[in-house]
Formats: C-alpha cells, structure tokens, sequence
C-alpha cells in the first residue's frame, strides 16, 4: 500500500499563511493497493487537489471511495473533484450507510433546492454505490477493508486495510472516552486497531479542549496516544488537526507527543499528518 494524506485538517478548511506545513485542506486520505486500484477515504476539500493530479496522469481514473461519515468537512470537497464531470470515469461509492445522501446532498437536485449549480443526476462518470460495508467486509483485490463504528455525532466508520500480511488504520472523528459514551471503550478500538503497522488517528484537541467539548466526537492527543499503545502499533500519525492550530502550536504537540512517548519508553514513530505525506506499507 502506498498511501498520501491530501487533506488533514478538520471540521473545516483553513488556508493561509499559519497552515502552510500541514496544510489547511480537510480530510482526505489517498491509498494505492498493490495491484494499482486507487481507494480514496472521504472527499473533504483536499480531494480536489487529488482530483487534478488523477486527470493530470492522463488515465481514466477509476477509484473507490469510501466515507467514513456524511458532516460537511469530509464531503464537500466532493462537487470539486474533477474526475466525476467525465464519462471515462468511474467510481465505487461505500461507507457509512448515509455517504450516499452525503455525497447528493453537496450538488443541487431534481427539484432545484441543493446546495450547488450542478445536479447530481447530471455528472458524467459511472457512479457505482456498492453498500457493502455495513453488511462486512469489502474485498478488492487481494485486500481486505474492515469497519467499527465511531463515537462521533450521527455515527460514522473508521476503516482498516489489510493486505499482505501488513495493516493500516484509519480512525477520525473519533473520541476516545473510557465511559463508553456512544457504546465502545478505548480497548474496543485497541483490539481493532492491534498489530496495525500504521496507525492515524483523530487527535484534534488538547486534553482540556475535549473536556470542555465533550460529545463532540474527537479526541485529545494523550488519549489517542494511548490507544496506539494499547494496540501495540508500528507507528502512529495523527490527524484532523483543529482550525484554530496554527503550524507551530500542531509542531509543539509533535514534540509533547513524543516527550510522553519517551517518558513511556515507546520505541514507535510519531508524526503529525501533512497534505503531501507519504506513507509506504
């Protein structure tokens, strides 16, 4: 697998001269499978740039699309992907059961009181809805993508790839909280996520920002630090940085991250997600 992050921001897009290291873009993972098969994770508004570099390659771009839930920031970016204005694309469409109400929602509709000029019915590509992910797992080629359900407002799916023997994980809008408030404990996700070689994860706030947001369906930065121990994981990278954290305050958490990570003697890697990141599993 070879995966890039074009998106890590969270809740919404923060372009400017403070997000220019880790980027101002929301969510958007991108993951190349062994056999070539492009799988893009949520259409936040970093899919756009992703969208430009497919067209760029000259190729009909054929990929799946997987939405771990339908809140704004992981789909709006999708009116601006280029690749579905042409009728040599296709795209595979799965995730949480209401992606597909997501994804129609950000475009205008047959009786005109959308959100966009452009009607849903009118793009070009071949647009497939699998809806195989909440019935299990989805296979494509010989890789195999898993669901657990997130404790996040209106629900969502966090995913993990396995393919070779090698794992990766990823988890936003997630919060981790040992009451189980939205019906799974932090040793849930630590079973899911056991072994994974790469672990991202929802870490959006400080331990006192959760506090004082609780419910809000993200998690503090010790809070997921804890779970990649717990899940005894190969590395760990997280993710959906705050908008209001600019590139030195998300640099200082990396450097707090891996003080706690030292005092614990955990030999793992920390990194904090930038647009442009890649990863190769």
């Amino acid at each position: 697998m070879n995966i890039r992050f074009w998106g890590t921001r969270g809740s919404i897009a923060v372009p400017g001269k403070d997000t220019t290291v880790f980027g101002g873009n929301t969510t958007c993972l991108e993951i190349v499978l062994s056999g070539g098969t492009r799988v893009i994770v949520d259409a936040g508004t970093g899919i756009r740039p992703l969208g430009e570099h497919l067209l760029s390659l000259g190729e009909s771009v054929q990929v799946y699309l997987l939405v771990t839930h339908i809140h704004w920031d992981h789909v709006l970016g999708f009116p601006f992907f280029a690749p579905v204005y042409s009728s040599s694309s296709r795209l595979y469409i799965d995730g949480f059961p209401t992606c597909m109400k997501g994804l129609r929602v950000t475009f205008d509709t047959r009786m005109g009181d959308g959100f966009f000029p452009v009607k849903f019915e009118d793009l070009r590509a071949d647009i497939h809805y699998l809806e195989r992910l909440k019935y299990g797992p989805l296979k494509i080629e010989d890789t195999t993508i898993d669901t657990i359900a997130l404790q996040h407002p209106q629900g969502g799916f966090g995913f993990r790839f396995r393919e070779a023997g090698k794992t990766m994980v990823f988890i936003t809008d997630n919060e981790l909280r040992d009451d189980a408030w939205a019906g799974r404990k932090p040793s849930d996700y630590a079973e899911f996520c056991m072994g994974a070689d790469i672990l991202i994860h929802d870490a959006q706030y400080t331990p006192d920002e959760r506090r004082k947001r609780a419910g809000w369906g993200h998690s503090d930065y010790v809070a997921a630090l804890e779970l990649a121990e717990q899940a005894k994981v190969g590395s760990f990278w997280f993710t959906h940085h705050d908008p209001s954290r600019k590139d030195k305050e998300i640099s200082a958490t990396l450097l707090a991250y891996r003080e706690i990570a030292k005092d614990k003697n955990l030999h793992f890697p920390i990194e904090a997600a930038f647009e442009g990141a890649e990863l190769i599993l």
